[in-house]
């Protein structure tokens, strides 16, 4: 069982990281040395040390250094953020911000410098000097940082932590924190659920399934094996996976899509770990199998992020598990915005590179919306991983970037996929600067029609041998909860109640999500990828997921349906969101009032993921479930849906001003 080591739940809060940064290198070490403090992963202190790290091991960092007047940069992003406010869109541009808050070429120098003295190769520096890039091995990052780099054992993977504190000289400038010697980027995972099993190629759905919410149910639909299922209540076979037009429909935006309000102008930038060979080819025949336009010439790009490193493959993730984030999120984003122009980001691996992924669209705009569906299981993170990010999310901000994280598919993390003992906000979700997006279980009509929305916490209970639904569980929902680092941001205030904020005693703290759209995978969306199937034959087919990996990009795509009808980039959008709380832009999502037939789905599923010559399992899967969680759906703000989610055109309306 996961828990949380001492270190992180002694941790005070503070109104801002700037004032948390004093607390990561903030003291002397011996010999005219400046330790970083934190730089030792909580996580290393339930972890089982397996011995010294191979001194002749390669290994590869990031060195990043803090903002020049970073709260400065702070105020400025809240100012042009901020609807009211004298600066609110007057962003800077990518060169306006580093000419003011960037470290100086000669704090850069002087770490280059120091690390070619050390033995290190250089590899690259960003524009905006937020980080240097070096490789070496362990054995000069032990002689370098005066620390002995081990191994650990920790959630069945051997991973690399310092043993003590890394220090530097205190002739460099000051360092906000080192990414990339200690494993904490191997727990990076995806915020995708659907699959309930980890196949190495293809899953396909089983039927019975509905097309839309309702259609088929037990009692008049017989299972393809003759297993008979309880039919009191009647429940509805879950549906087969929204396709856009339907999730369009009930969102309330098709019309406007059709109207050529369709994000045209606004670029989408999605951030993932590898690259799909065959993703334009699947996307595009996903939405021309649906009804939708392809993608145009130039109007889908991918590009590879410098600055990142070609490390051996991450122990636990591999890239084919990845291609199917990065399909979900491409046509997911489509899916929603059709017009709109698609960035993919790609990073080399997930073991260290997304970081420096972020870093790239945000210093070279590449978008003015980024869609990331990716997170760590709480926030028991090393500051100095925190920090560096922190930092990048700042300077979207600032420069009219809108930032957007799923918020996790563990609900507060005590249940079911997540294995805590204390509820938790995820990061970078948790993150102030970033909107959180959670998710939902969405009923679509036969017309494409709004039915109800539950917050996204799903149950599970199977067919029994006795022909009964067994015991109830928990299994996933909507990531959300109350920070332990970040203090309450003043979007949040007066519409976050005290016993969410201050959940623990103490001030008030930043709560995600701040949105929410579709995420349960019961109801989830169709999506289309090449697959590699038992028989060894490769080709195209489509299945249901979900996850807030879903809710992010859909959410982000409708926020290019506002950009467009704005005229202009939003930018960070939570102070404007927050201001629309309680209105008829968005759909307060409360606990479920649907009748008994609909608060279930019954699902199947084949027992190898692929085809019935294995059989059958069958299963419940209970909508809107928080029975054993400390986050529930309820009027007004709450931790699994946020404000709610977007209420058609007339979110479009209030959050674009027309």
């Amino acid at each position: 069982m996961r828990r949380y080591p001492s270190l992180l739940i002694g941790t005070v809060a503070v109104s801002t990281l700037a004032a948390m940064s004093l607390s990561f290198a903030a003291f002397a070490a011996p010999s005219s040395r400046v330790a970083i403090n934190g730089s030792v992963p909580p996580w290393a202190a339930s972890a089982s040390f397996q011995g010294t790290t191979d001194a002749t091991a390669p290994v590869a960092f990031r060195i990043y250094l803090g903002w020049r007047d970073s709260a400065g940069a702070e105020a400025l992003a809240r100012a042009v953020s901020t609807p009211g406010n004298s600066q609110y869109g007057q962003f800077l541009t990518p060169a306006q911000f580093r000419q003011q808050f960037a470290p100086s070429q000669s704090d850069v120098t002087a770490v280059q410098q120091w690390l070619r003295s050390s033995g290190f190769t250089v590899d690259y520096t960003p524009t905006n000097n937020h980080y240097v890039a070096a490789e070496g091995t362990v054995g000069q990052a032990n002689a370098a940082f005066a620390t002995t780099l081990g191994t650990y054992s920790y959630q069945d993977m051997l991973l690399p932590a310092p043993e003590s504190q890394l220090s530097v000289p205190a002739t460099l400038p000051n360092i906000s924190g080192i990414i990339g010697l200690d494993g904490s980027t191997e727990l990076v995972h995806t915020n995708r659920v659907g699959i309930d099993a980890t196949p190495s190629g293809a899953f396909v759905n089983a039927n019975p399934t509905s097309d839309y919410f309702g259609e088929k149910r037990v009692a008049s639909t017989p299972t393809l094996d003759g297993t008979v299922l309880p039919t009191i209540p009647d429940y509805s076979f879950a549906p087969h996976g929204y396709i856009p037009a339907q999730i369009r429909g009930a969102y309330g935006t098709q019309s406007a899509v059709m109207g050529g309000n369709a994000g045209q102008g606004v670029s989408v930038a999605i951030i993932d770990a590898y690259a799909s060979p065959t993703i334009l080819d699947d996307a595009n025949t996903y939405a021309t199998t649906h009804g939708d336009p392809k993608f145009a010439a130039n109007q889908f790009t991918q590009v590879a992020a410098p600055g990142t490193f070609k490390m051996p493959q991450n122990r636990a993730q591999s890239p084919q598990g990845w291609y199917g984030e990065e399909t979900l999120d491409v046509e997911a984003v489509h899916a929603m915005a059709p017009g709109a122009n698609v960035v993919y980001v790609s990073a080399p691996n997930n073991y260290q590179d997304l970081d420096a992924a972020l870093n790239h669209v945000v210093d070279r705009k590449l978008a003015t919306i980024v869609t990331n569906s990716y997170g760590f299981s709480s926030e028991a993170l090393p500051m100095g991983f925190i920090k560096p990010l922190y930092d990048t999310m700042v300077q979207a901000a600032a420069t009219g970037i809108g930032v957007y994280f799923s918020s996790g598919d563990s609900g507060d993390e005590t249940g079911g996929t997540g294995n805590l003992t204390t509820a938790t906000a995820d990061w970078p979700a948790s993150s102030p600067w970033v909107t959180a997006v959670g998710g939902t279980s969405l009923a679509v009509g036969s017309t494409n029609n709004y039915l109800f929305e539950t917050g996204w916490e799903t149950a599970r209970a199977p067919l029994g041998a006795n022909g009964k639904w067994g015991t109830t569980t928990y299994l996933y929902g909507s990531g959300g909860g109350t920070s332990r680092l970040f203090a309450q941001p003043d979007y949040q205030t007066n519409v976050v109640p005290p016993s969410i904020s201050q959940i623990r005693g103490g001030p008030a703290m930043r709560t995600v999500p701040d949105v929410s759209a579709l995420g349960d995978p019961n109801t989830g969306m169709l999506v289309g990828q090449t697959q590699t199937f038992p028989d060894g034959t490769v080709k195209y087919s489509e299945y249901r997921i979900g996850g807030t990996s879903l809710s992010s990009p859909l959410f982000a795509g409708l926020m290019a349906l506002v950009e467009q009808k704005a005229g202009h980039a939003i930018g960070f959008a939570n102070p404007l969101l927050y201001s629309k709380s309680g209105s008829a832009a968005f759909l307060d999502i409360v606990q479920p009032t649907q009748t008994v037939n609909d608060t279930a789905v019954a699902r199947a599923d084949f027992r190898n993921w692929v085809d019935a010559s294995l059989g059958y399992r069958y299963s419940l899967r209970y909508l809107g479930y928080d029975n054993t969680l400390s986050i529930k759906a309820a009027v007004g703000y709450d931790a699994v849906t946020g404000i709610g989610t977007p209420n058609g055109s007339t979110f479009l309306s209030l959050l674009s001003g027309h």
